[in-house]
């Protein structure tokens, strides 16, 4: 069986070793690029994300990368900022006095600063994903389980929300709408189980 072709979207704002690491120990051809035909003919790509969505969104429309993620017809997995820009906004902006930064709008909802009361943020560590089996991300992986996280942002619960994790308030852990894919954890750093994610990805 050939190696399946990976292309991690090189937004220009993302630490993407860690990624790049995760793909290569499940033996994935793996590259970097921001190229059009790197992305158009890969078998899957990845969107990942560090820092804020402002930056995130303007380097992706400098690269004119937004239409072909949008566009993109193979499964596609955002992971931490980038299941955010799947959304339809961001209002990490406003906290600089902004108005909220439109995304990709792939998925329903808005991104918005957490409320948890008594609580820290970031939300930072391991934490519970809770979901009903209907994702084939979590094909052999049990509700309940725990994933890293790194945010203070998180994603409303919408009808493309596959798994949720309640810090504070009940949020968005996972979506999907038809082949697109978002994290808000990293599965990159969460271990056996997120290999194990990542290799469901890997073989859809």
């Amino acid at each position: 069986m050939s190696k399946q072709k990976v292309t991690i979207i090189d937004t220009g704002v993302a630490n993407l070793s860690s990624v790049l690491f995760a793909m290569n120990r499940l033996d994935a051809d793996c590259i970097i690029s921001a190229r059009e035909s790197d992305i158009r003919n890969a078998d899957k790509l990845i969107l990942p994300g560090v820092g804020s969505a402002v930056a995130a969104m303007k380097s992706i429309r400098e690269r004119h990368l937004d239409d072909l993620i949008v566009n993109a017809h193979q499964p596609l997995l955002g992971i931490c900022l980038g299941m955010q820009m799947l959304a339809g906004f961001s209002e990490e902006s406003m906290s600089q006095g902004t108005d909220a930064v439109k995304c990709l709008g792939i998925v329903d909802g808005g991104v918005r600063l957490m409320k948890v009361p008594g609580l820290v943020l970031p939300h930072m560590g391991w934490d519970q994903v809770e979901h009903d089996g209907s994702c084939p991300l979590f094909k052999d992986i049990p509700s309940g389980s725990y994933f890293y996280y790194v945010h203070s942002y998180a994603l409303d619960v919408t009808g493309h929300t596959a798994a949720t994790t309640t810090y504070g308030q009940t949020f968005s852990a996972v979506v999907n709408r038809d082949n697109f894919f978002g994290t808000q954890f990293h599965p990159e750093k969460s271990g056996p189980i997120g290999h194990k994610l990542l290799k469901n990805f890997l073989d859809l």
